[in-house]
């Protein structure tokens, strides 16, 4: 490895360590985000200013014309408010998980916009879907809430995709990293596709990065309205 299309009977110990050498590795970053969103219905745009620093913090400013939302996560907390309805939410993602039935955490999210997957390949049983064009890798056995499938370049070895499956439904979540840029040597995603499928209907998010580069020197303010009405879920 590597090699221009994928080895059947691949070694996957090998490849889980391929995959990991070439997860980004670093401290802080900052970039601009073109987010689209389309429910089949209509389609609305704005623009969000990504800063982050690895396993601390994830903060994201929105705007349309003025700016119109906050949220700031952290591992233990998240903290959002918008101005059109003047509403907050202040909790962690125990109290969201239990209302929708998902298992999400802060890496996760961290991990969506690093391009890596929710999943770690190096950890527990998987088994390789042959395919002429990407590794494909599912884990042995069933999962408790989603069943993740990952997609690799057998060059690069760059996730290209991540699709969920929810046991006992139609629903599905797909994740296509369709453009990377390399900075200072490491491998990030600048465009992303996300679709959400309920069996009927697909609701899409395209995420588009620019001015992406990394630095020492950022703050990340947030502090919630007075006079705002926090969001129960």
């Amino acid at each position: 490895m590597p090699t221009r299309t994928p080895i059947k009977n691949v070694e996957l110990e090998a490849l889980a360590q391929k995959i990991k050498a070439n997860y980004p590795k670093i401290n802080k970053l900052r970039s601009r985000i073109k987010a689209v969103y389309d429910d089949g219905k209509r389609e609305q745009q704005i623009i969000v200013q990504l800063r982050m620093e690895t396993k601390k913090i994830i903060w994201l400013s929105a705007t349309m014309l003025i700016p119109i939302a906050k949220l700031k996560v952290t591992p233990n907390e998240i903290s959002f408010y918008e101005k059109f309805q003047k509403t907050y939410f202040q909790g962690n993602f125990n109290l969201i998980n239990s209302s929708f039935g998902t298992n999400f955490g802060f890496s996760d999210l961290e991990n969506l916009f690093l391009g890596k997957p929710f999943s770690d390949p190096a950890q527990g049983q998987w088994k390789q879907i042959m395919n002429p064009q990407y590794y494909i890798l599912s884990p042995k056995g069933k999962r408790s809430i989603f069943t993740p499938t990952l997609f690799f370049d057998p060059v690069s070895f760059l996730l290209k995709e991540q699709r969920f499956l929810i046991p006992g439904t139609t629903n599905s979540l797909t994740i296509k990293y369709l453009r990377h840029i390399r900075i200072e040597g490491k491998s990030l995603p600048t465009l992303i596709d996300i679709t959400l499928f309920d069996g009927i209907n697909s609701k899409k998010l395209v995420l588009d990065f620019s001015r992406t580069y990394f630095t020492e020197g950022l703050t990340f303010p947030f502090e919630i309205p007075q006079g705002y009405s926090k969001i129960k879920f």
